[in-house]
C-alpha cells in the first residue's frame, strides 16, 4: 500500500468534484474546490475520521468495500478505479458489468459526424450516447429514463408508436437473432452483473420471441451492412450500418451513413434540420 500516493490521489479526486455534481448546495462559505472531506466520507458511507486519515496518510490498508464506496463516491472512471486499488495494495476485481463510461474522444467524434446518425451501445445494448442525426432519426434518448435507452428492450418488449418495431427497421428480425446471440455471449462475460441477469429475465419473462431466440443458445454473429428505417415524418430511409469496436470498453459506435445523392441523403438532410421535434402535434 502507498499511503502517501493514495492520499495525494483521494484529496485531487475530491477536490475536482463540484458539490452540484452529487446533488449537493455550495453553499457560500467554501474556502476549498471540490468536496468537504464530510461530504466525500458520507457518500462513501465510511466515517470522515478515517476519510481523514486516509488524505493524511495515516490509515490502515482499507477494505475492498471501502474502496468500492470510494469510487463510487468520487465518480472515478474505470482505469481511475483500477488505480486506487493498485495504490491501495488490492488490485481490483474484474468489472461486474459492461462498462458506460464512454471516452471524450468518442462523444467528439460523435459530433463531428454531422451527415451520419451516430450511437454509441454498451455490451448489454444500452445507448449511451447519440449525436442529434441520430435522435431524429431514432429518437430523442435525452427524454427517456435510462432502461428505455436499451435497444433490446424496446425491440422485444417495447410498445410500437406509429406501429414501427424498434423504429420501423425493415429487418428487424434479423437484429433480434444477433440480439439474443451477443446478448447471450455478454451474459458469459459479466456473470455476476445483476443489471444484465435482471434484463435477460425480463425478456425471456416478456417475450416468447426472445425465450425461443435464447433456447437455441446461438453464438455467431452475422452483422447486416444495410439497413431502411420506416420514418413517420420522411418515410423510408435506407442506411449503410457500420459497427466499429471501442478498444478497451467493450462497446460500440454505431454509424448510420446514406449514399451520396440518393434520396436517403435528401431525407437525412431534412432530418438534420427537423430535429426532435414534433411535425404533427399541434403547437
Amino acid at each position: 500500500m502507498d499511503r502517501r500516493e493514495l492520499a495525494a490521489f483521494l484529496r485531487s479526486r475530491r477536490e475536482r468534484i463540484a458539490p452540484a455534481d452529487v446533488g449537493l448546495p455550495a453553499g457560500p462559505r467554501r474556502r476549498t474546490p471540490g468536496l468537504r472531506r464530510e461530504e466525500a466520507a458520507s457518500l462513501a458511507f465510511i466515517s470522515t475520521e478515517y476519510y481523514t486519515r486516509l488524505e493524511q496518510a495515516r490509515a490502515p490498508r482499507p477494505s475492498r468495500e471501502v474502496l468500492v464506496g470510494l469510487a463510487r463516491a468520487l465518480r472515478l472512471s474505470d482505469a481511475e478505479r483500477a488505480h486506487l486499488h493498485h495504490l491501495a495494495g488490492a488490485p481490483p476485481a474484474p468489472v461486474p458489468g459492461p462498462s458506460r463510461e464512454v471516452r471524450q474522444s468518442i462523444l467528439d467524434l460523435l459530433e463531428r459526424l454531422p451527415q451520419a446518425a451516430a450511437i454509441v451501445t454498451s455490451a448489454a445494448f444500452e445507448v449511451l450516447a447519440w449525436n442529434d442525426l441520430a435522435a431524429a432519426l431514432m429518437e430523442d434518448f435525452s427524454a427517456l429514463p435510462r432502461r428505455e435507452r436499451n435497444l433490446v428492450r424496446r425491440a422485444f418488449l417495447s410498445a410500437r408508436p406509429h406501429g414501427l418495431r424498434l423504429y420501423g427497421v425493415s429487418n428487424v428480425a434479423e437484429f433480434a437473432r444477433s440480439a439474443a446471440r451477443d446478448l447471450r455471449a455478454t451474459t458469459a462475460r459479466y456473470p455476476d452483473d445483476p443489471e444484465l441477469a435482471e434484463l435477460v429475465a425480463e425478456l425471456l419473462a416478456g417475450s416468447e420471441e426472445f425465450a425461443r431466440l435464447w433456447a437455441s443458445h446461438d453464438v455467431d454473429d452475422e452483422p447486416s451492412l444495410c439497413k431502411t428505417f420506416q420514418h413517420p415524418l420522411v418515410g423510408p430511409i435506407t442506411l449503410n450500418c457500420d459497427v466499429l469496436e471501442i478498444s478497451g470498453r467493450d462497446q460500440r459506435v454505431v454509424i448510420y451513413t446514406a449514399d451520396p445523392g440518393s434520396p436517403s441523403e435528401q431525407a437525412l438532410k431534412l432530418l438534420s434540420v427537423i430535429g426532435t421535434q414534433r411535425m404533427d402535434v399541434a403547437r
